[in-house]
C-alpha cells in the first residue's frame, strides 16, 4: 500500500501556514556532494555544471533547497573541508559564473541554495596560515592556534585528532607547534581573536551577496578551544575505540563557550539578508546540549543537527523517541534538523537492514523522515534507496579511512558516483574514469529505471514530501510520542484542528497494530490487526 489523497482544504491550510512560517521552517533540504554527483567535462570528477544540469531532477522530488558541500579552492585533502580561499572556487568544480549560473537556476526552479561554511580551520596552504607561520610578530601571527613545546620537546597537551594520532603539528619556522582537531593539513583557526572573526563575517557577506541562501556550518563545535590548554581527560570505559582521539572526553579541544557569542555576531549579518538560514553540524560528547545552546531565542542559529541517527547501528523507536522529545515545541528551545544519511556516514539501508529487506525498509525510512517534526535533509541517492558501496583499499581516497584501515568503515563508499542512467558508460555520471569506483549492485537503482516505476524508492520519496507539503501538521506541528515499543514506533503531530497519527514498524517481523483514524497514506503490508515488516501508516484522527 503506498498512496496519498490530499484535501483540497488541506493545500489551502498549508499555503496560509506557509506565510506565517520562514522557507526553512520544516523544508526539506538535499544535500549534493560535488564530486559524484554530476560529471559535466568528463574528468571523472563531479561538478558545478553537473550540477546545474541536474537540478529539475532535485526539484522534481519536492524538496525546497539544496545543499551544495564545499567547492571552494582546497588541496582537497580532505575533499574541500581544507579550504585554501574562502571566496574562491577550485578549477576542478569550475568557476565563479558557474556557481552563479548554479544558483539563477535553483532560483528559477523555486529552489533554495544553501553552502557550506567552515569556520573551525583552513588549508596550510590558505594565505592566512603561510602569514601565520612565517615569524611570531606577523599580522597574523595569532589566527591560528600556536604553543610552545613542554620542556622536553613534547607537544604543550594530550589533546589527540579526529583522524588519528596528536593534534599538534612541530613547525620549525616559528619553532612553535600548531594545533588541528582534523588532519596535520587542516590549522585550527583562533577564531578567539576578533580579527579572525570579522574576517570570517566578511566571507559569509561575500556569499550572501553572491545569492545564497544561507549556510550549513561545518564542526561548529571546534572553532573555539580552551586557551589554557589544559588536558582531556580520559573516556570512561567502554564504547568503541578505533583511534585514540576516542580515548578522550572532549571537553577543552573544542566547545568552548564563547563560541556562542561569535554566532550572534554571525546572526548580525544574515538578520542583513532576510530569509537567510542558518544550519549548524554539530557532535560529540556535548552535542546536544550545544545544539540548544547554539539555537536558543532569536539572535543564534536558525536550526542545528547532530549525529543521532548518522552513526546509529540500529534505527529503533527508541532512538527515534529519544531524539524526537529532545526538541520539545517550547518558546525557548531551537529548531532541529534531522538526517539519516550524509557525506560522512554510512548509507542507511545498509546499516539498518538486510539485503532481502532494504526495498521495503528504504520506503517506511522516507516517509518516517518526512514525518519527522524538524527540519530535513536527503543526501544525494537517498531517494533511490542506494546501498553503501565496498571500496577496496587501493582505490581509498578517504584520509580518515586510510589512517584507520580496517577499523574505520570509509566514508567513501557513501561518497561514490551518482547513478542517473542505467545503460550509459559509469551509470551517468561521467565518460571519464570516475575518482570513485561506481557501486555495481546500483544498476537496478538508477534513477532511469526508477523513474516511471510507482513502487520505486523514487516514487515513495516524491510521494512522502508531496505529503508533507500539503500537511501543515507533518511540516510545522507539535510531536507527541504514543508508543516506542521494540517494533512498533508511534507518534502524532498536530497543527490547528490537523491531528495525525503516524506508525512504524521499525522491524523486519509483523506488529500488532489498531487503525485510529482514516489513512492517507502508508507503505507495506498494512493489515487490520497489524503491520507487516517495515511497513508504515499515517492516518487522520479525527
Amino acid at each position: 500500500m503506498s498512496h496519498v489523497e490530499p484535501l483540497v482544504d488541506q493545500s489551502v491550510a498549508a499555503a496560509s501556514a506557509a506565510l506565517q512560517a520562514p522557507w526553512w521552517k520544516g523544508a526539506a533540504i538535499y544535500q549534493i556532494y560535488p564530486r559524484s554527483f554530476a560529471d559535466s567535462n568528463g574528468d571523472g570528477i563531479g561538478d558545478l555544471a553537473g550540477i546545474t544540469a541536474h537540478l529539475d531532477h532535485v526539484a522534481s522530488l519536492g524538496v525546497d533547497c539544496v545543499w551544495v558541500s564545499p567547492f571552494f579552492t582546497s588541496p582537497q585533502r580532505d575533499f574541500g573541508y581544507d579550504v585554501a580561499d574562502y571566496r574562491g572556487i577550485d578549477p576542478i568544480f569550475g568557476t565563479l559564473d558557474d556557481f552563479d549560473a548554479m544558483v539563477a537556476r535553483a532560483h528559477e526552479l523555486g529552489l533554495k541554495l544553501i553552502i557550506d561554511q567552515v569556520y573551525s580551520h583552513t588549508s596550510d596552504e590558505h594565505p592566512w596560515f603561510g602569514t601565520s607561520r612565517a615569524d611570531r610578530t606577523n599580522p597574523k601571527a595569532d589566527w591560528y592556534v600556536w604553543a610552545d613545546a613542554k620542556a622536553d620537546g613534547s607537544p604543550p597537551n594530550n589533546w589527540q585528532s579526529v583522524f588519528g594520532g596528536p593534534s599538534w603539528t612541530w613547525d620549525a619556522r616559528r619553532g612553535q607547534y600548531y594545533f588541528h582537531n582534523f588532519l596535520t593539513e587542516q590549522p585550527d583557526l583562533n577564531v578567539h581573536h576578533p580579527a579572525v572573526q570579522d574576517a570570517l563575517l566578511a566571507v559569509a557577506r561575500f556569499w550572501l551577496e553572491r545569492g545564497v541562501d544561507g549556510f550549513r556550518i561545518d564542526a561548529i563545535n571546534f572553532a573555539m578551544h580552551d586557551p589554557a590548554l589544559s588536558d582531556n581527560p580520559p573516556a570512561p570505559p567502554g564504547g568503541k575505540r578505533t583511534r585514540p582521539f576516542d580515548f578522550q572526553l572532549h571537553l577543552h579541544n573544542q566547545s568552548h563557550p564563547d563560541i556562542v557569542k561569535f554566532l550572534e555576531r554571525l546572526r548580525g549579518v544574515f538578520d542583513e539578508y532576510p530569509g537567510a538560514f542558518t544550519l549548524a553540524e554539530v557532535g560529540g560528547e556535548l552535542a546536544l546540549r550545544e545544539m540548544h545552546e547554539f539555537t536558543l531565542g532569536s539572535h543564534r542559529l536558525n536550526s542545528a543537527y547532530g549525529f543521532d541517527f548518522l552513526y546509529a547501528e540500529r534505527l529503533t523507536p527508541a532512538l527515534v523517541a529519544t531524539a524526537a522529545t529532545s526538541w520539545p515545541d517550547g518558546p525557548d528551545i531551537g529548531w532541529p534538523s534531522w538526517a539519516f544519511e550524509n557525506h560522512d556516514a554510512p548509507r542507511a539501508v545498509s546499516r539498518w537492514a538486510a539485503p532481502e529487506h532494504r526495498l521495503a525498509f528504504a520506503r517506511m525510512k522516507i516517509l518516517l523522515l518526512a514525518a519527522m517534526r524538524g527540519t530535513i535533509i536527503l543526501y544525494q541517492g537517498e531517494e533511490l534507496g542506494l546501498t553503501q558501496v565496498d571500496v577496496p583499499f587501493d582505490q581509498l581516497q578517504d584520509p580518515e579511512a586510510i589512517a584507520n584501515w580496517p577499523q574505520t568503515l570509509s566514508r567513501d563508499g557513501v561518497r561514490t558516483p551518482m547513478p542517473w542512467c542505467a545503460t550509459s558508460p559509469n551509470f551517468g555520471f561521467s565518460v571519464g574514469q570516475p575518482w570513485l569506483p561506481v557501486g555495481p549492485e546500483h544498476v537496478a537503482l538508477t534513477v532511469d529505471r526508477q523513474q516511471g516505476d510507482p513502487h520505486s524508492v523514487l516514487a515513495a520519496t516524491r510521494a512522502a514530501l508531496h505529503l508533507r507539503n500539503e500537511r501543515p501538521a507533518l511540516r510545522w506541528g507539535s510531536l507527541e510520542v504514543i508508543e516506542a515499543g521494540d517494533q512498533l514506533l508511534q507518534f502524532e503531530r498536530h497543527q490547528g484542528d490537523e491531528r495525525l497519527r503516524c506508525s512504524f514498524n521499525l522491524s523486519p517481523e509483523p506488529t500488532p497494530w489498531s487503525a485510529g483514524g482514516r489513512t492517507i497514506t502508508g507503505t507495506g503490508d498494512i493489515g487490520a490487526g497489524e503491520l507487516g515488516p517495515y511497513a508504515a501508516v499515517i492516518e487522520e484522527i479525527e
